[in-house]
């Protein structure tokens, strides 16, 4: 695995380009297919280009495809990050979404997808964005003590993990069938 990138300031690309996109393939998915490249809230851009993506394969993928998408998405991600990071000189670069794509597919996924209805999908981005940019405890631990690729794409997953546990609550207690 790949340590963090010496972030040297004239190494540090503060804001990746469509070219720097596609120089590498690695590059192409970690900026979550140039969604990554926005220049205000590119986790948010992510989010929602995952959100797009898991609305257009859902058809194609059942559970178990989902399950083997979702696993494979995450290990490779931890290569994607990695290098793109790296490349980039900074480990976590705000324009690597690869891991909110990943994320947002798990809450997604869980919530019942498809299936709930397009508030209720709404509803699970809000809750994953919150999670995501507030970074509460422990997600800011995970985020703070782990500098890798596999850093990057696991604080995501404690925030789905999270979002899922309020998605549930709020289930609950509203009285909501959706979870």
């Amino acid at each position: 695995m790949l340590e963090q990138a010496e972030q040297h300031p004239l190494t540090v690309i503060r804001r990746p380009s469509w070219r720097f996109a596609t120089s590498h393939f690695a590059h192409f998915f970690a900026l979550g297919f140039g969604s990554g490249l926005s220049w205000v809230m590119p986790g948010t851009f992510g989010t929602l280009m995952g959100w797009l993506l898991y609305i257009k394969m859902d058809p194609w993928l059942g559970t178990v495809g989902w399950c083997v998408t979702i696993a494979v998405g995450f290990l490779i991600g931890i290569w994607f990050c990695a290098v793109t990071g790296k490349n980039l000189g900074v480990v976590d670069h705000g324009g690597i979404v690869w891991d909110e794509i990943i994320a947002i597919w798990l809450v997604l996924f869980v919530a019942g997808g498809v299936y709930i209805s397009p508030m209720q999908q709404l509803f699970c981005v809000v809750v994953f964005r919150f999670f995501d940019m507030v970074k509460p405890p422990p997600i800011r631990w995970f985020d703070k003590n782990f500098k890798s690729g596999f850093g990057v794409m696991l604080d995501d997953i404690v925030a789905a993990a999270l979002s899922l546990l309020t998605l549930a609550a709020v289930a609950h207690y509203a009285g909501v069938k959706w979870l």
